[in-house]
């Protein structure tokens, strides 16, 4: 039973470095649309999305932090 329990926390430390942790890191500046309000920012594999006040989704490129997509989220009522 000693033996199991080691053989799962030297699992479990070797799987845990394997995790990257670095964060990705913010952008200095967003330059987002005149009158926009960012409500929350995620991040992916080379992209950015800034979720608005005003319900957009606006995904931009992680290096240019060029503008890629706009989309209207239209929630039910």
């Amino acid at each position: 039973m000693v033996v199991g329990l080691i053989a799962v926390i030297v699992l479990l430390v070797i799987r845990l470095q394997a995790i990257p942790s670095q964060a990705p890191l913010l952008p200095d500046t967003v330059s987002l649309p005149d009158g926009v309000t960012a409500g929350a920012i995620t991040f992916g594999r080379g992209w950015y999305a800034v979720v608005t006040t005003d319900d957009r989704i606006l995904i931009f490129d992680a290096e240019s932090h060029a503008l890629l997509s706009e989309t209207q989220v239209t929630l039910p009522e």
